[in-house]
């Protein structure tokens, strides 16, 4: 059974949008403090959404294509280092920092967090993509 993928999409689709307006783009440097602290904001929740719908989207297809028994019930670890042996993600440890970070914006929000979480957005956007080929690839 293919899974329907639609909503993960949409979530890489606007976090890319997200990370374009901040990382990297000169005119970001040149809005007011307040305005680049909300298109960050922006960003980090992003990466949230984005994060949530890899990691749901990887259970399910664990679920699906190897067995309720594989993905249900175990740690995030071990979800994403089934994922690795099934071919959907490269790194554990990679998706772990996305873990950690995802939780931390979750409980804690500070600068120096917010600082952290944004850093880690920008380096889940290739790692999402490449989770989303693979899935897509490997989706029946």
């Amino acid at each position: 059974m293919a899974l329907v993928t639609g909503s993960l999409h949409k979530a890489i689709a606007a976090l890319a949008r997200s990370i374009a307006v901040t990382d990297g783009n000169p005119a970001f440097s040149a809005f007011e403090a307040g305005a680049r602290d909300t298109l960050r904001a922006g960003v980090i929740q992003g990466f949230e959404v984005a994060y949530e719908q890899c990691w749901k989207m990887m259970k399910r297809w664990l679920e699906v294509n190897v067995g309720a028994h594989a993905a249900d019930g175990v740690s995030r670890r071990e979800l994403f280092r089934l994922a690795a042996e099934q071919r959907l993600i490269d790194d554990v440890d990679a998706w772990m920092t996305f873990h950690e970070a995802r939780n931390l914006t979750s409980h804690t929000y500070d600068a120096a967090h917010a600082d952290e979480a944004f850093a880690v957005a920008v380096r889940f956007l290739p790692a999402a993509r490449a989770f989303a080929t693979a899935l897509d690839a490997r989706n029946a």
